[in-house]
């Protein structure tokens, strides 16, 4: 397959990460996740160590000012606003790499949204779905654990880019894998993005 940029958004307990991780060896590349916050933070020299970036990787500031769009604008953000500022800074110069790559979260649907080889897609599940994978692969988080994590992911989300989560609008197909396995969800949406491309 030629270049290929994919971004997955997820609700948090919905299989999106192993999907992405499922793309990821089916089109021999690699993926963004963490990653993005790590890069970010060795950029910041501010000697936040890679956990505590991580961990504070999903915080909003109270206020943002300037033109995400444009490098020129992220000078003019508020000091709390640095970390998504280099993270977008980040997954826009991965982009730019001759190679695919995909990532996972970190707002790079809306980040690359004007690129015309990228793909986003949306996935998410039922609540019984999520519950049972959060007692399986989430150390035995409840759904309202996992419901507290999405609301987070949702306030970042929707705080940085002013879109809502999980709008269909967004994305160019959203995957409920409550009903089918994580390797179908993968292959559908190589399968569509070939289709898109024929």
């Amino acid at each position: 397959m030629e270049k290929t940029l994919i971004t997955i958004s997820r609700q948090f307990g919905s299989g999106g990460r192993e999907i992405a991780e499922l793309l990821t060896k089916k089109l021999h590349c690699h993926h963004f996740n963490s990653k993005i916050v790590e890069m970010a933070a060795a950029n910041l020299h501010d000697g936040v160590s890679i956990n505590e970036a991580i961990a504070r990787s999903y915080h909003t500031p109270e206020e943002a000012q300037g033109n995400l769009d444009k490098y020129e604008g992220f000078e003019r953000m508020v000091e709390n606003n640095r970390m998504y500022v280099e993270q977008a800074k980040v997954i826009l110069n991965v982009a730019e790499r001759p190679e695919s790559a995909i990532f996972l979260g970190r707002c790079a649907d809306y980040i690359l949204r004007n690129r015309k080889d990228v793909f986003s897609f949306f996935i998410y599940a039922d609540d019984d779905f999520r519950a049972e994978r959060g007692k399986l692969k989430y150390h035995g988080m409840s759904l309202k654990e996992l419901n507290r994590e999405e609301n987070r992911r949702k306030q970042y989300y929707e705080f940085y880019t002013g879109q809502r989560w999980g709008d269909p609008t967004n994305y160019d197909m959203m995957i409920n894998t409550s009903g089918i396995s994580l390797e179908t969800a993968a292959n559908t949406i190589l399968a569509y993005i070939q289709f898109c491309r024929s």
